[in-house]
């Protein structure tokens, strides 16, 4: 299996099966519920974790909670650790509408402190890293491969924001000091405080991957400085870390990054209620992982129409044919290229390979869209009525009760013989 990875700039490949693959995917900040784009990279790393099982893979997928955080204070001042906890619950409920199922460990910042801490004390211990006032600072001099990831050169950074406290402004918080009106803090030997954003993924990775593993996955936008930052403070303090670097394209918004800050944000949860969780997963199926995603009614209603081609050549199968999913690993084996296993999927479609295109959708949680949904009763004596009104000829009932079914979220197709009842997507 080849992946592509940011740290290369190529593709790599993972050693063959059986082999223990460890996955570590940076999670949300959290302190709202989460928008469509921040599910992306929960969706791929489940994804992939379900198609390296299925090669023979043994793996072990951590994805993070990063629930202390300046975000978090501005966001909730005094109290942003009643705000982290209610919002990491909405996280975890709102990704469980996907059914994907969850990742095999969810550490938060909050619960890592003494492994956080502990790694800090190393660095400064080596000398790459320094105590000031309370604060701690990664020295970033110390690490010559600084900017290896971004394509950053340390010797043109500068500090938007200046801080005296700095020996260097590109040096980085491992450790911030307590600050008035900042409701959570941890004893450490620097003072009471609490981490800064990089070194809780790091020591969290470390926590439950080891020293070193393989895949680090994240969005686009978190290559500099957090990734970057990862990769620094671990290897300074010895750790190979991350080998593969994945790093998943933005979701646009009419051409804009889907961003809170920005303010042009669709939750997860509205996008599941409004399309549904098959529409949603469809959607994501339609961009490389690399690429820009664009979100938008158009793009929704395009994977709504995708969806229910595939319900109704299973509602319309006659036969499962010849079983072709081994062509599956030659397009997902060559860097997870999710948008070709689609148009193979629609392949299998046309041809009525069903029994190939229901393990393949079934590999993406989409399984469900081969399982015929039974109507209510109510709505099937409607149905029933409304067939014996066209008997009758009276066609004005019967529309008025095919209104009604529809009402009730359904749809009646005459068919030879009597009806079918299909849900309204």
């Amino acid at each position: 299996m080849r992946l592509y990875s940011t740290w290369h700039r190529k593709l790599v490949e993972l050693p063959v099966p059986p082999y223990r693959v460890g996955i570590y995917t940076c999670g949300p900040t959290v302190y709202q519920r989460i928008h469509v784009g921040n599910a992306r990279p929960f969706v791929l790393s489940l994804w992939l974790r379900r198609w390296l099982v299925e090669r023979g893979y043994d793996v072990l997928l951590v994805e993070n909670i990063t629930d202390v955080n300046d975000k978090i204070y501005d966001a909730a001042p005094g109290d942003s650790a009643r705000l982290a906890a209610e919002a990491s619950d909405w996280y975890v409920e709102d990704t469980d509408l996907l059914g994907l199922g969850r990742p095999d460990a969810e550490p938060k910042a909050t619960e890592s402190i003494p492994e956080i801490v502990a790694l800090i004390a190393e660095l400064v211990a080596s000398g790459h890293a320094y105590a000031v006032d309370g604060d701690v600072y990664f020295r970033v001099a110390r690490f010559p491969e600084y900017g290896g990831l971004s394509g950053q050169k340390p010797d043109q950074m500068r500090d938007d924001e200046p801080n005296p406290r700095k020996e260097d402004p590109r040096d980085f918080a491992l450790w911030k000091g307590n600050k008035p009106g900042e409701d959570t803090s941890w004893e450490s030997p620097w003072g009471r405080g609490r981490p800064g954003w990089h070194i809780e993924c790091s020591a969290m990775a470390e926590k439950h991957l080891g020293p070193s593993f393989d895949i680090h996955m994240g969005g686009l936008d978190l290559v500099f400085p957090h990734h970057e930052n990862e990769i620094a403070q671990s290897r300074a303090a010895g750790r190979e870390f991350a080998r593969i670097w994945m790093h998943n394209g933005m979701l646009e918004f009419t051409g804009e990054k889907m961003s809170k800050s920005v303010g042009n944000v669709v939750t997860l949860r509205d996008a599941v209620e409004e399309w549904g969780r098959e529409t949603v997963l469809l959607f994501f199926l339609t961009g490389h992982w690399r690429k820009p995603l664009d979100f938008s009614e158009e793009t929704m209603a395009a994977a709504a129409a995708q969806a229910e081609t595939f319900r109704n050549s299973f509602r319309d199968a006659t036969g499962d044919g010849q079983d072709e999913r081994s062509r599956l690993e030659g397009v997902l084996d060559d860097d997870f290229n999710t948008p070709d296993a689609l148009a193979l999927f629609h392949d299998w479609r046309a041809r009525g390979l069903t029994a190939s295109l229901r393990f393949g959708l079934d590999l993406f949680g989409l399984g469900s869209l081969a399982e015929a949904e039974a109507a209510p009763a109510a709505v099937v004596e409607l149905a029933e009525r409304r067939q014996a009104a066209r008997a009758a000829g009276d066609y004005a009932e019967a529309d008025r009760l095919r209104a009604e079914i529809e009402a009730a979220g359904w749809e009646v197709r005459d068919v030879a013989g009597g009806f079918t009842l299909v849900p309204r997507r």
